[in-house]
């Protein structure tokens, strides 16, 4: 299969040899290789492997799956066999493969059309869409109330729930505890919650999930489940179940949906017992490719090229939640080659990547930024990613590293990229460093990405107009090419494809500036660089502000008006 996509162009060489490796090593398939690295287009690829099995592919809408259609293969079936049912018509059992050639598949399927007194028609499917569809054997309300039932609770004559029925405790009871932690992980996982939130109130549990930057309560649960919950959770991430005054934090990693995710648990203490968050680090949502994150034009031209030099300073710039570490590993991965040694700080190291050599510092024992930074000059590295920029000694040993022939990576807290220059000053940075030790700054903001099948475009309010046109009178005219008065902007009311929230995941909006000769002529003049001076110098560069960037994503239909001008601010 490998030779036949490089043959096809969508792989290299050294590509080909890094994937024969992997799969050695990681005991995954190559196509659940592809789809976790997104490494090709997972269309193209499948093409390519019909032509090649002589097996008919055929790309599949999960969300149209009811329970009906998928009762036609059992679950176990479908999983173990990557198989997944397609539809039934009179005599005819349709059946989907990811590994058509695969003999103890077929005879599973031809087991299953016998026993219902069919005939088996197969079609080749995508590993996406056939995780996709393992998601939907896994309902998350029905199977909770099922182990709710299993606890023997007391109910009122409302049948409402009002505590544990103690005469009939068994020694089995923990069994539905589990069951609802792993189910509670499972419909985070398929709905890409980024965060999980079991918080203890007076009368009950509340569970709510991140999805898209939003909160939303997905379950009430019994108020007397609240601990058996939580220490399930403790155990799973060896913190101590006794201790309940102190906040924690521990770590695990689980299997699910034929993938390995890492859960980052964080408890606090409230009056009302402890409330646990969960960061979910899934790496099939949380790495993406430079377009998924939104970098287009201009844009992506200035951070390949960066990318492309020898040695240098990449500042990621944003608020907390900004999506500024989502962006470095984007860049990681680009960087991510045989030939290229990569060390990483973080804190705490989030995604574990195949290749790079990460390191997770611990300030209370004195491995901190700093400390760290001084360790990885001796590992002979060719790229290094600190986490953050929190201090003046780390600031300096990273422009040190970055002018002594090594690619740094690292995040700032600024409101914008101008602001990136004034800042590491103020931290106490050489100014007549920065100019050749820095290559590119760059801010950014997370926006909902508007859903394509129901969005609509509509006349944008009066005020709106003027903010708009505001925004783009200094834009470059060569943007502006399909854009005409009046300004339409889009709406997207909600639909199926969206579960009626209008949004499908997030879009980041840019900011960036590169090192110029100008830039440096303005800091090496002596002066302190103001925020000001730097933005008239970038502006004429051809500079998108965050405003601006978002405003044409707006136009284009791509993300809500309303949200732009709420994350970002006129300059």
């Amino acid at each position: 299969m490998l030779s036949g996509i490089k043959a096809a162009g969508l792989i290299d060489e050294a590509m080909a040899t890094r994937l024969t490796r992997d799969t050695m090593l990681s005991g995954k398939s190559l196509d659940a290789l592809l789809h976790e690295r997104r490494l090709v287009d997972q269309d193209k690829f499948n093409e390519i492997k019909s032509e090649l099995l002589k097996v008919p592919y055929q790309k599949l809408d999960p969300k149209s799956f009811n329970m009906e259609l998928l009762e036609l293969i059992p679950e176990d079936t479908v999983r173990t066999y990557a198989v997944a049912p397609i539809g039934r018509e009179k005599d005819l059992l349709v059946a989907g493969m990811v590994n058509p050639d695969d003999l103890k598949a077929q005879e599973a399927l031809k087991f299953v059309a016998r026993r219902d007194g069919l005939n088996l028609g197969i079609y080749l499917i995508s590993y996406g869409d056939w995780q996709d569809i393992l998601k939907k054997y896994s309902p998350f309300k029905g199977e909770i109330e099922a182990a709710l039932r299993s606890l023997n609770l007391k109910t009122d004559k409302e049948n409402r729930v009002v505590g544990l029925d103690e005469s009939m405790r068994t020694p089995n009871e923990e069994a539905p505890i589990i069951r609802i932690v792993a189910n509670t992980f499972r419909q985070a996982v398929e709905l890409a919650a980024s965060d999980v939130h079991i918080e203890p109130q007076e009368n009950y549990v509340r569970l709510r999930f991140r999805v898209d930057g939003e909160l939303k309560e997905m379950a009430s649960l019994p108020r007397e489940l609240a601990q058996p919950i939580i220490s399930r959770v403790k155990v799973m991430s060896n913190l101590k179940i006794d201790e309940t005054r102190v906040p924690q934090d521990g770590r695990f990693r689980s299997r699910i949906f034929d993938r390995e995710i890492d859960f980052r648990v964080s408890t606090f203490p409230t009056p009302l017992g402890e409330k646990v968050a969960i960061r979910i680090l899934d790496p099939t949502t949380g790495l993406k490719s430079l377009d998924q994150l939104g970098l287009t034009g201009r844009n992506l031209e200035q951070v390949k090229n960066s990318l492309e030099k020898p040695f240098g300073l990449i500042l990621v710039t944003g608020p907390t939640g900004s999506g500024k570490t989502t962006t470095i590993y984007a860049l990681l991965q680009i960087l991510n080659r045989e030939d290229v040694n990569i060390v990483s700080l973080e804190d705490p190291v989030e995604y574990f990547i195949s290749g790079l050599n990460q390191s997770q510092v611990r300030p209370e024992i004195g491995y901190d930024f700093a400390s760290g930074l001084r360790q990885i000059l001796r590992q002979d590295p060719d790229v290094i990613l600190v986490g953050e920029v929190r201090d003046v000694e780390t600031a300096g040993l990273a422009i040190h590293a970055a002018l002594t022939g090594h690619i740094v990576l690292t995040t700032l807290h600024t409101n914008n990229a101008i602001g990136a220059i004034p800042r590491l000053v103020d931290m106490g940075v050489d100014s007549f460093l920065l100019p050749s030790a820095l290559n590119l700054v760059m801010a950014q903001r997370l926006v909902g990405r508007l859903c394509e099948n129901c969005k609509k475009a509509e006349e944008a309010a009066p005020a709106i107009q003027k903010i708009i046109e505001r925004t783009l009178l200094d834009v470059p005219k060569e943007l502006l090419n399909n854009i005409s008065k009046p300004y339409k902007v889009y709406r997207a009311p909600g639909c199926k494809e969206c579960h009626s929230r209008g949004i499908t995941g997030r879009l980041a909006l840019f900011e960036f500036f590169e090192m110029s000769p100008e830039l440096e002529e303005m800091i090496n003049a002596g002066d302190k660089p103001s925020a000001q001076k730097i933005l008239a110098i970038a502006k004429k560069q051809g500079m998108l502000t965050l405003r601006q960037d978002g405003v044409l994503k707006a136009l284009a239909g791509q993300v809500l008006i309303e949200d732009v001008l709420r994350e970002t601010e006129e300059v």
